[in-house]
Parts: C-alpha cells; sequence; structure tokens
C-alpha cells in the first residue's frame, strides 16, 4: 500500500463517504485500491461507523462503482467540489 500522511487519508476518506465519488476516482487520485480504501476506512473509523458505511457501499443504489453508474454521469466529482489535480489538493 501506498504511504499517505495524515491529510492524504483525511481526504481518500471523505471521498469514500461521498455517495458519487467512485472508487476509481481515488484510485486515479492516490493510487490506492478499492482493497486499501477498505482497508483504511477499516482502521481509520470506528467499528459502528465502518459498519454504516460498507451496507451503504454495498446497497443497490451506490454509485462507488462505475459500472452501477448511469452512462449520463461523466465526472468524478461535483460541480461544486474544490479543483483537485491527480493526488495534489489545489491551493486555496
Amino acid at each position: 500500500m501506498v504511504k499517505l500522511n495524515e491529510r492524504e487519508k483525511d481526504r481518500i476518506i471523505e471521498m469514500a463517504w461521498e455517495d458519487r465519488t467512485p472508487f476509481e476516482a481515488i484510485e486515479f487520485q492516490f493510487g490506492i485500491s478499492e482493497k486499501d480504501v477498505i482497508k483504511i476506512m477499516r482502521n481509520e473509523l470506528k467499528e459502528s461507523s465502518f459498519k454504516m458505511w460498507r451496507k451503504r457501499v454495498n446497497s443497490g443504489t451506490s454509485l462507488k462503482h462505475l459500472k452501477k453508474r448511469a452512462s449520463s454521469i461523466e465526472r468524478f466529482k461535483s460541480s461544486r467540489q474544490k479543483q483537485i489535480s491527480k493526488n495534489k489538493i489545489s491551493k486555496r
């Protein structure tokens, strides 16, 4: 697994919680797989929070996988989300 600092871990957790951000976007920006995201979530969240997140991700309505998304959704992020370039967060 890639060595991540606290800020990157926080951003990955934030992206993992967002329903509209697929695992592929996290992999694109940070170079970590879905399995690694799950490991981070398991290690960083309380057990009850992790279970709630996993239940949401595994539900039939989850958009966390590109294959489950409607083809009309073409972007990884909301238009209101701050600009992110690869694995670097833009300066504010």
